[in-house]
């Protein structure tokens, strides 16, 4: 049983055109899963307006399975219960809430936030935490309980109405209905800035996310303006440099070589494109490790990967939110 403070908190111890133009297109490419998902992903065909294109991109990714098949493969036996190593005391004390953020079509989205108990300053800076596949389970708020034990506000926002997977069709139905109905997760994430900023008074805002959430921590670098951050464990990449050329904030990503949704070609085409446009970037391949290698509760987690992320992850988001 946790102690709980006296508020009832528990207590852990332990645009301009080019932009519009980058956001439409990287939002009607969109979710095809954490995998590339073909050349309708990647490209669009020559000759066709931006409306045209990005129409013709988004009933491809709705109808095209292959990405969340690629997904269902590389979780194949994983179980969305929390082990030992999921579990891993937040570096210092924090307290924890669950907190109304949004309201979406009518409906008001429960988050879930941490912060230290004796934060170093009355604004602290903020980090968005982005769900995987399953949705927001206890192995994501034991990883929000992390990043707030490392000096932030901390919240981890809900892409699926509250709804979490115990099984890999629960969680493909899931993705599938904010593939269908991206706007909702687009608005979900918009407030969820507005209320860090407008409820908790942060300073700067970061935004992390795996799996599914890696690709919508990427496409938030271009729907968000006020981002200074973004961590990216896995996702679904955008490859058109006419695309990413709506990035602002500085970007670091995590990729294992052996993961099948990700091709390794896709990672080096994404890291030349940041290249190309002069985007600052810190793209992380690691050999013989596969997707979600930093999910614990997963068959692909590895212990010396998921280490060394998580040390880049802490002193990145240290540079970019808590520096002058």
């Amino acid at each position: 049983m946790w102690p709980f403070n006296q508020s009832g908190r528990r207590v852990r111890w332990g645009l301009n055109w080019s932009v519009l133009f980058a956001i439409a297109l990287s939002f009607a490419l969109l979710f095809q899963a954490c995998g590339s998902g073909g050349d309708a992903y990647n490209s669009s065909p020559s000759g066709q307006n931006t409306d045209q294109s990005a129409e013709t991109s988004a009933e491809s990714a709705k109808d095209n399975p292959d990405g969340l098949n690629a997904l269902d493969k590389e979780h194949s036996g994983d179980t969305p219960t929390p082990t030992p190593a999921a579990m891993v005391e937040p570096a210092v004390p924090v307290i924890e809430q669950a907190v109304t953020y949004a309201t979406v079509n009518g409906q008001t989205v429960t988050g879930y936030l941490a912060q230290p108990k004796t934060p170093a300053s009355e604004n602290l800076p903020a980090i968005i935490a982005i769900h995987e596949w399953r949705g927001l389970n206890d192995n994501i708020k034991a990883m929000t309980r992390r990043l707030a034990g490392e000096g932030y506000t901390a919240l981890a926002v809900d892409l699926y109405g509250g709804k979490v997977a115990t099984t890999p069709e629960q969680a493909k139905d899931l993705m599938r209905s904010v593939m269908d109905t991206p706007g909702s997760a687009q608005d979900n994430l918009t407030q969820a800035t507005q209320f860090l900023k407008g409820e908790h008074n942060a300073p700067k805002l970061g935004v992390i996310g795996w799996c599914f959430g890696g690709g919508w921590s990427l496409r938030s670098g271009l729907l968000l303006p006020n981002l200074s951050a973004i961590a990216i464990y896995y996702g679904e990449l955008i490859l058109q440099p006419e695309a990413l050329d709506g990035l602002r904030a500085p970007i670091i990503g995590f990729f294992g070589e052996d993961d099948s949704s990700i091709p390794v070609q896709d990672v080096e085409n994404f890291k030349s494109a940041l290249k190309g446009l002069g985007k600052p970037a810190d793209i992380n391949l690691y050999p013989g490790v596969g997707h979600a290698f930093a999910n614990p509760s997963g068959k692909n987690y590895n212990a010396a990967a998921a280490e060394d992320a998580w040390k880049k992850t802490t002193a990145f988001f240290a540079a970019q939110l808590k520096g002058s």
